[in-house]
């Protein structure tokens, strides 16, 4: 599989956005206000994460990234249940997906920190001046979507299409024919 595209990341923002606004919406109804946000932003980080899981070539790790997923957002809901601390706990672990999925060097880490810190503060920047949180996960996850244009390897131009590199068992069927 392909690193995501920017396109397919503008659609991700475009979804999230809109699942956030309805899942606070219909949340509120039976919960505070900030415990209706701390919990969509929960959500938030839970499907980015399954998707980053989908998208990502390597197999191995994918059960353990969700147990420690769950383990750091039950700590951060039950020692400091506020929005502010959930929104910094799921940024910090979607980072580190996408640092263990996508992210081969050190030079591409530290850019992918870079994407997650001005995301939060576009977000931030965005609920402080409009109020909406439609507007602040959309500006957060469409400058999330600019990770796919982070380079592999230095030098390095990210994948648009098939690997050139043959998969191993499309390599032994040619063998034996």
């Amino acid at each position: 599989m392909t690193r995501p595209s920017f396109l397919e990341g503008a659609l991700v923002a475009l979804a999230a956005a809109i699942g956030a606004a309805l899942g606070d919406g219909g949340l509120r109804l039976l919960l505070p206000a900030t415990q209706s946000l701390t919990l969509v932003l929960a959500g938030l980080g839970l499907g980015y994460l399954l998707y980053l899981l989908v998208r990502s070539r390597e197999p191995a790790g994918r059960v353990l990234s969700l147990l420690v997923w769950l383990a750091a957002t039950g700590a951060s809901l039950a020692l400091v249940p506020s929005p502010l601390a959930q929104a910094v706990a799921q940024l910090g672990l979607v980072w580190i997906a996408r640092v263990w999925r996508f992210q081969r060097t050190p030079v591409a880490a530290l850019l992918d920190l870079g994407l997650i810190l001005a995301g939060g503060l576009a977000a931030l920047w965005t609920v402080a001046h409009t109020g909406s949180l439609f507007l602040a996960v959309w500006s957060l996850m469409l400058i999330q979507a600019l990770f796919a244009a982070i380079p592999a390897r230095p030098g390095h131009v990210p994948d648009r299409g098939p690997r050139s590199d043959p998969d191993p068992f499309e390599q032994a069927r040619r063998a034996a024919q």
